[in-house]
């Protein structure tokens, strides 16, 4: 049987690798005073019809169900999350500040840094319509890849306004029903090859040296985010920001401020992405809530690679899974007379909180001690001729001293 395409085993290694991320990112999202929340895998096709447009329709893994239901896999978070807050905005204080990191399915092909499943952290600030919001999510942002282990020369966060491209679009003539099939080649420009960007845009009555031109003098809107660019000063966080206009994200509910994430040598897809989504919960709750959005989307697959591109910032991963090993102690059976024994020492130091491992069936003593340091293991305690007292040996210098027994959990320290 093969792995399907666009899918990934998780071998232990693996694993630990995607531990850590999750870790970072629950770390700081927490360090920020986000609150973690999760919903279904499964929702009604019609949740994305509604909410999110365009392009990623038709990356939706979905299916009629047993019931007779029209369902897909999610292929994002935020129009959940907008069925979430309308459903039960009464019982939050405001501004909520959740996040969430689980697994979402896209239907696309297959390349580097982008995969059909993911892991995403997801972060989202709602009730609060400042540029004091904007900025706390955009430090989070920055943040996040500070504590990967990235530093200003390895991304950079690229600000836009979704409204500017709104009117400008509106000011050539571009008709209101087709302003979003107008920002959708606007978001694929600098992907796309100059004359197939010409000849869409020319579908629209725009050109494409009015698109560059508006591109190419951003002052109006960075004029605009005045405020966000202050705050991020005020935090020693401006050298991660920059104004750039070819920013517009695909996603038909944005509003306002837009910006994702890329590493500076361009390598890599988008690290980020996020911005303004002011109207969704209104439309989603047929005009019964009004509140003021704003989140990100941050995905494990970009992020992965370019850990393996920093040095930093793999080393840090490495130490932190080194940190992790499967055990911190193990024990050897030097003589299988006194296995019984053996048993209760494992059982004692597992319960003390020790991560602890031996043999489960007769070794060497040798081949015991080689497997300690294959796991990782920082101490071996000997189960032997000394009972009822234990040897602890201390592997990384070798030190070895009794312990009883009994107080074996101490591995023979103070």
């Amino acid at each position: 049987m093969q792995l399907l395409p666009g899918f990934r085993d998780f071998y232990p290694e693996d694993c630990a690798r995607r531990n850590y991320t999750l870790s970072v990112w629950r770390e700081v999202a927490a360090r920020y005073g986000f609150l973690e929340y999760d919903g279904p895998v499964l929702e009604p096709i019609e949740l994305y019809k509604k909410k999110s447009g365009g392009e990623l329709l038709g990356q939706l893994f979905d299916f009629v169900d047993k019931g007779e239901r029209h369902v897909a896999l999610r292929p994002e978070m935020t129009p959940t999350l907008a069925r979430m807050v309308a459903a039960r905005e009464r019982d939050f204080k405001k501004p909520l500040k959740w996040f969430c990191a689980p697994s979402f399915f896209r239907y696309e092909k297959q390349q580097r840094g982008r995969l059909r499943e993911f892991l995403q952290l997801n972060c989202d600030i709602l009730g609060d319509a400042s540029p004091g919001a904007d900025a706390e999510l955009l430090a989070l942002v920055i943040d996040l890849l500070r504590t990967f282990g990235f530093g200003p020369q390895d991304f950079v966060v690229r600000l836009s306004d979704r409204d500017a491209w709104m009117q400008f679009a509106l000011g050539r003539g571009v008709p209101q029903e087709r302003l979003l099939d107008f920002l959708g080649v606007i978001d694929k420009l600098e992907r796309t090859q100059e004359a197939e960007s010409r000849r869409k845009l020319e579908e629209f009555g725009v050109e494409l040296e009015a698109v560059r031109a508006f591109i190419a003098d951003p002052s109006a809107e960075a004029a605009k985010l005045q405020g966000i660019m202050a705050d991020l000063k005020a935090r020693g966080l401006a050298e991660y920001v920059a104004v750039d206009l070819t920013i517009v994200r695909g996603l038909a509910y944005y509003t306002g401020l837009v910006f994702e994430v890329f590493d500076r040598n361009g390598k890599e897809r988008a690290l980020a992405g996020g911005g303004r989504y002011d109207a969704l919960l209104e439309v989603m709750s047929d005009g019964k809530v009004k509140m003021p959005a704003l989140g990100f989307g941050m995905g494990d697959v970009v992020l992965a690679n370019m850990i393996e591109e920093v040095p930093a910032a793999k080393a840090r991963r490495d130490a932190w899974i080194a940190s992790r090993n499967a055990a911190e102690v193990y024990v050897v059976v030097a003589e299988e007379s006194r296995r019984t024994e053996a048993l209760g020492v494992v059982q004692t130091l597992r319960e003390a909180g020790w991560r602890t491992d031996y043999a489960l069936s007769a070794a060497k003593v040798g081949k015991q001690f080689q497997v300690a340091e294959t796991l990782g293991a920082k101490f071996a305690v000997v189960i032997g001729a000394e009972w009822p007292e234990v040897k602890v040996k201390d592997l990384a210098t070798r030190e070895e001293r009794l312990v009883a027994a009994e107080n074996v959990a101490t591995l023979g320290r103070a």
